[in-house]
């Protein structure tokens, strides 16, 4: 399309519904322009899901951005080609629209899904009203009509009582069904191409499979899907092709199959092995002890060698439940009881709503039970007062999925890891300056952060901000919730390698809480299953994994994308997965 709109030349049903040819996107930097994207081609036909993964920082959200007009004002982008087969047949030309001009194609010729739900919804917003949207904008439904309309998106993307749900705000909705409410958005002005960067990132398996089957009948149905994320078993389960990149190029591109069963980049083949399954228990994911030599020394003074064994945590008939808007309770968690070992990580999985955070809160004091009792390596904790609990807190520490959120965004990370030091009389200021020090070294990362804000690190930097704040303490027990779902799998690899060597050197005891089974599989030693507040199973890893006895561990598992990686050679990877994929 020219500048003003007027349709470039004709196409046919078998052009692709986007093709890109070099494209070039760049920003200004401190020391000069850093290429976020450079040399970038490809196409998405009618009928595919075109998968672009890579690590964080590859170029895929930028590429996502710039493909819809939102790659910000301080971005230069070129490109030889970035044309759009619009609804009438006609080319579109990308590069030529303006801020007008986007409006007519965001919505109506393209769809576009982020990956946090509660962030893209307006939160003053009804459901109903986000959905409308592109329906008035695009004059493709009258405002008589409209909410039958919205009624029948919601429902053709699973969600139940579409009429009631529409009448909610994205609060009161879980996270599964606010990502498909903002996907029926999306759709809901019948875009031919569908872009959805990280769209499953923080959703549970079953929910997961849920929004993949919705994506493939787009496809099923004629239309292109872009779909970017750093989750290769979910290429491995729908996507038709995959362009892998590295530092904004393109390294590897093909079938998506072929791709899996026999990459041939040493990146590709660095991302497949990164992905923790049970093939990968007992190895280091990213090939080598995070922890150095040095570091290894500097642990072993923390060492607590008089409790190495015994209850670290214990769980005894526990329930919480909480009012709704109606005046009825609504049950979390349901008198429930279980122990985590010294030394021992204690999985814990179910899908959203099931009561895996509200667990954690209660066994970090964070919320207070109806019933039952919470005890800290064999002193009582949940019934104390704060101001009783407050010694013991240092014993109990947290690594959320979000870092960033329960940082001060206006501390340093010298402020941060400063914070659970506060309370060691014991220690100088000078002491405390070399303990946090130690700390960032202990991490893998560099004392020149000491000055930088949380918003200038990357996601596995802060994530490795988190541990160590929660070291300071000298913990006996992590609870782990979600700490490694919004990271790339390579940064995954890292972080879940450190909390193994961590546990290992200072015999911590971990409860890990996520939706990723296979992440679960490879750090624990026992699991629970939960479903609607309840444990239905609990066993050994080999025993939820191999022989699982409830129906619902039985669904959960069914949802495990078949992938198998090993740490064998990357010569022997293709045959494994090739075998997995026929």
């Amino acid at each position: 399309m020219s500048q003003t709109g007027t349709p470039l030349t004709a196409t046919t049903a078998t052009s692709p519904l986007l093709r890109v040819e070099d494209l070039h996107v760049t920003f200004p930097g401190p020391s000069g322009p850093v290429e976020s994207v450079r040399h970038l081609s490809f196409q998405v036909n009618p009928g595919e899901i075109l998968a672009l993964v890579g690590e964080s920082g590859s170029g895929k959200s930028v590429t996502a951005r710039t493909l819809v007009g939102l790659a910000g004002e301080r971005a230069q982008i070129q490109a030889n080609v970035i044309e759009l087969v619009r609804h009438d047949g006609s080319l579109c030309n990308l590069r030529t629209l303006n801020d007008r001009q986007w409006q007519q194609i965001r919505g109506r010729e393209i769809g576009f899904v982020l990956q946090d739900a509660l962030v893209s919804l307006d939160p003053l917003r009804r459901i109903g009203q986000e959905v409308a949207e592109p329906l008035l904008t695009h004059r493709l439904a009258s405002r008589h009509d409209v909410a039958a309309r919205v009624a029948q998106l919601l429902s053709e993307v699973g969600i139940p009582d579409p009429v009631n749900r529409a009448a909610q705000y994205p609060h009161e909705l879980s996270g599964g069904l606010r990502q498909r409410a903002l996907i029926a958005s999306a759709l809901a002005a019948g875009p031919k191409l569908l872009i959805a960067d990280e769209p499953t990132t923080a959703l549970d398996a079953t929910v997961q499979q849920q929004v993949l089957k919705l994506f493939t009948a787009l496809a099923e149905a004629g239309h292109g899907v872009l779909l970017i994320t750093h989750d290769l078993a979910v290429v491995a389960q729908v996507a038709t092709r995959v362009m892998v990149m590295q530092k904004g190029a393109l390294v590897e591109q093909g079938d998506a199959r072929q791709v899996l069963s026999a990459p041939q980049h040493p990146y590709t083949r660095k991302l497949l092995a990164a992905i923790p399954t049970a093939a990968t228990r007992g190895n280091w994911l990213a090939g080598e002890n995070p922890l150095s030599a040095q570091a290894s020394a500097q642990l072993s003074s923390l060492t607590k060698a008089d409790e190495t064994q015994g209850l670290a945590l214990e769980v005894d008939g526990v329930s919480v439940s909480f009012r709704r808007p109606d005046g009825s309770r609504m049950t979390a968690v349901n008198t429930l009881s279980l122990t985590v070992e010294r030394g021992e990580t204690l999985g814990i999985v179910g899908e959203s709503g099931s009561g895996k955070t509200t667990l954690g809160k209660v066994m970090l004091a964070l919320q207070s039970p109806d019933s039952g009792t919470v005890q800290l390596a064999g002193r009582l904790w949940s019934a104390l007062s704060e101001r009783e609990r407050r010694p013991l807190r240092a014993r109990i520490q947290t690594i959320t999925q979000d870092p960033l959120s329960s940082f001060d965004p206006q501390f340093t990370i010298e402020q941060i890891l400063l914070q659970p030091l506060r309370l060691r009389r014991d220690l100088s200021a000078q002491a405390r300056q070399q303990r946090i020090v130690t700390l960032l070294e202990l991490v893998g990362l560099s004392p020149a952060l000491l000055p930088r804000r949380p918003r200038s690190l990357s996601g596995g930097q802060r994530q490795r901000i988190s541990i160590a704040q929660a070291l300071a303490a000298e913990p006996d027990v992590l609870i782990c919730d979600e700490p490694v779902s919004a990271l790339d799998v390579t940064t995954q690899a890292q972080v879940l390698d450190l909390l193994v060597a961590l546990q290992q050197k200072l015999r911590l005891s971990m409860v890990f809480i996520s939706h990723d089974l296979g992440v679960v599989q490879h750090m624990s030693h026992r699991i629970v299953v939960m479903k609607n507040g309840d444990i239905v199973e609990r066993g050994t890893v080999e025993q939820i994994f191999n022989q699982p006895q409830h129906p619902y561990t039985r669904q959960l598992l069914a949802t495990v994308a078949p992938v198998v990686i090993t740490t064998q050679p990357a010569s022997e990877v293709g045959s494994l997965l090739s075998e997995t994929l026929a």
